[in-house]
């Protein structure tokens, strides 16, 4: 099964709309610490980068629906060779 790589980049530019968050909360979540997007701690590439994971295929489009509605165009999703 294909993996994705979900990137928040660059994260300072996020303005806490949480639309990707409603979108696809498996995937997202708010910081407690600056309010920001983050990827949960589940789907983490590196458990110290909240900005980077690694989801599996049933969340494809999911991810790709928070990525289109951002209004900063900032979350990219790539596929894991």
């Amino acid at each position: 099964m294909a993996k994705y790589k979900v990137e928040i980049n660059p994260r300072e530019n996020c303005i806490s709309d949480m639309v990707c968050v409603s979108i696809c909360p498996d995937v997202f979540e708010m910081s407690t610490e600056d309010n920001k997007s983050q990827i949960v701690e589940k789907y983490r590439a590196d458990k110290a980068n909240i900005a980077v994971g690694i989801v599996p295929e049933d969340l494809k489009s999911c991810v790709e629906d928070a990525a289109a509605a951002c209004p900063v165009q900032i979350i990219h999703v790539t596929k894991v060779e």
